[in-house]
């Protein structure tokens, strides 16, 4: 366990940033579910409106570096081939 002042504030930093990271991560993975979901069901439509919030999240998780750069790049490619190949 943390001794000193500044450990102990370290660690509360980190597991805010912890479940923060978490959270936008799970956002992340719920939204592209969402989508791969809305394909299958020959839903094309309803799963290209969701692609600007997608786009959004993914370079702003890419930004402060919770993702990699070319992870965001090949998640925001590979969801723009599945949705265009089905509509």
């Amino acid at each position: 366990m943390a001794i000193t002042k500044s450990a102990k504030k370290a660690l509360r930093q980190s597991l805010k940033r912890r479940t923060r990271n978490i959270q936008q991560k799970e956002k992340i993975k719920s939204l592209i579910k969402q989508v791969r979901n809305l394909v299958s069901q020959e839903n094309g439509g309803e799963a290209k409106k969701l692609l600007p919030q997608i786009y959004k999240l993914l370079d702003k998780a890419a930004k402060a570096r919770l993702v990699k750069t070319n992870t965001a790049a090949r998640k925001k490619a590979r969801i723009t081939k599945l949705i265009n190949k089905n509509i």
